[in-house]
């Protein structure tokens, strides 16, 4: 059973709306480890997918497989937050189906495990 109040989260973006991703995530509280705030890490993937008929993905053609690359961010989130974090994500997010992977932590307030 996991007894920690954290979160990480993993969200897939294009490069020109990650700042705008880390902006919303950090007014959401997400991000904030001890006294620190605005924690997150971005790293460069390389992603791929084939919308169906009926997408209107925001990069790619639907019918088409569609592969380049997207950054990925990774950010902590106390329990109390995540909700708000992950709709605001969704608020300026450009795509229409984003990722956002959300895992249970078993850190404590200070990294360790509980």
């Amino acid at each position: 059973m996991n007894n920690s109040p954290f979160y990480k989260l993993e969200i897939f973006v294009p490069e020109e709306v990650v700042d705008v991703v880390l902006a919303a995530l950090a007014d959401a509280r997400a991000g904030e480890i001890g006294l620190y705030d605005h924690c997150a890490a971005v790293s460069e993937v390389q992603t791929s997918w084939h919308a169906l008929a009926g997408a209107t993905p925001a990069v790619g053609e639907p019918g088409q497989l569609y592969s380049g690359v997207e950054f990925k961010i990774e950010v902590n989130c106390r329990e109390e937050f995540l909700a708000d974090a992950i709709m605001s994500v969704r608020e300026v997010h450009p795509y229409e189906e984003p990722v956002i992977n959300v895992y249970p932590l078993a850190n404590d307030r200070y990294g360790g495990t509980v």
